[in-house]
């Protein structure tokens, strides 16, 4: 288990976060949901395998994409050694931008190691990481195990991860401030049925030190009439806890339903609500087809406000949209096509899987400036809709 670079971070673009985390989110879902056709396989390592990703984010003026490669190797039946390499390049010229900035353009590189070796019914894994962008630095890594009981019908796993934190603000030089994460998790894969097995993991942050944004302002009423700005104030701690349920049903013909629900309450005030439905259908002995929707909402931070009525209202400040009071909606699908040896005879085996989602954002307290002739605090309400695109090859070797 580790901590991503975005975990638990309040970063200087937040949608650009926002959206390298949908993709992201997304490609992990798929990857779950192509697992849900084969058999689940308890105390035995992955095969060797190797992952080719171009992802792409279009949404609220944020553009993102790029490639993402990962390699997996075992030895010996015990050991795995992977390594992964993630980059983004992000033009933004989201509504935080344009009404307060520059459109601007940004590179991020981010890279991964992990090792897992398995010692009877146990697997340990150590892993580390680090992401560079110009002016946020991050490493991170993590320590987890996991255990089989039962005759392999219970799974047993905790972990714990740190990261550590440069935040720098582009154009100010002596502008340098740290953040550290603390990751705690705990999880329990049951199986049920023959054909019913289900997850439940809890899963607690701590974060602490520069946790806010060193771009984005607030605003305020300045008491004749007009708004003035000032810089966002937030807490230098945050505590965060989250509790998901997993079911997932293997249906006859390889077909599968699975689902999630998840709750997330920070010491921040904001409380979320995840849930999410996927089914996927076998065309043939090479296809499957995965449809998914998945439904968000969200309260906001105790310090959120679109427009404070003076200066310094109150000692932490925020109008950052992704602490506000919002939901989303989520459609998708992924097509995954399988291929042998027969095909290639080098490989063991092979999927090319082409994915799709459509997200559509609504905001309850967060306000559109953009939009001229209101008074301010009675601008309409933000919304945007989201599309993201997964092409990604897996090859077992």
């Amino acid at each position: 288990m580790c901590i991503r670079s975005g975990k638990g971070r309040v970063a200087p673009r937040v949608a650009e976060e926002a959206a390298v985390a949908a993709t992201d989110r997304l490609f992990r879902a798929s990857v779950v949901a192509l697992g849900l056709a084969g058999v689940v396989r308890a105390g035995v390592l992955p095969d060797d395998r190797g992952d080719v990703l171009f992802h792409a984010y279009d949404g609220g003026g944020v553009q993102v994409s790029g490639p993402s490669v990962q390699v997996l190797k075992k030895f010996d039946e015990k050991v795995t050694l992977s390594g992964n390499y993630y980059v983004d390049a992000i033009s933004s010229a989201s509504i935080d931008v344009v009404t307060t900035a520059s459109p601007y353009k940004e590179r991020r590189e981010e890279y991964g190691l992990s090792t897992s070796l398995l010692q009877d019914n146990v697997t340990m894994n150590l892993s580390y990481g680090n992401s560079e962008e110009s002016d946020y630095s991050a490493r991170f890594g993590g320590f987890g195990i996991a255990m089989d009981m039962f005759g392999n019908m219970t799974r047993v796993s905790l972990g714990w991860g740190g990261g550590a934190d440069e935040v720098r603000r582009n154009g100010d030089e002596d502008f340098r401030e740290k953040a550290s994460h603390q990751n705690y998790r705990l999880g329990l894969s049951q199986v049920l049925t023959r054909d019913l097995v289900l997850d439940i993991a809890y899963e607690a942050v701590t974060d602490e030190g520069y946790l806010n944004n060193p771009y984005r302002t607030v605003r305020y009423l300045d008491g004749s009439g007009g708004v003035g700005r000032q810089e966002e104030r937030y807490p230098r701690t945050r505590t965060s806890n989250a509790l998901a349920i997993r079911p997932r049903l293997y249906l006859p013909h390889r077909a599968a339903l699975y689902g999630e629900y998840r709750y997330y309450d920070d010491t921040w005030g904001i409380k979320a609500h995840n849930g999410l439905v996927g089914y996927v259908h076998p065309l043939g002995k090479r296809w499957l087809l995965d449809f998914r929707y998945r439904y968000y909402t969200q309260r906001k931070a105790d310090f959120y406000s679109d427009l404070f009525p003076y200066y310094n209202a109150q000692n932490y400040l925020a109008r950052d949209k992704e602490l506000s009071t919002f939901r989303d909606h989520s459609l998708g699908f992924k097509l995954s096509w399988e291929f042998g040896r027969d095909d290639l005879q080098l490989l063991e085996r092979g999927t090319l899987n082409l994915g799709y989602d459509y997200i559509y954002f609504i905001y309850d307290d967060f306000r559109d400036l953009r939009k001229t002739g209101y008074a301010p605090g009675e601008e309409p309400l933000y919304r945007f809709d989201a599309h993201v695109l997964q092409l990604y090859m897996s090859l077992w070797y």
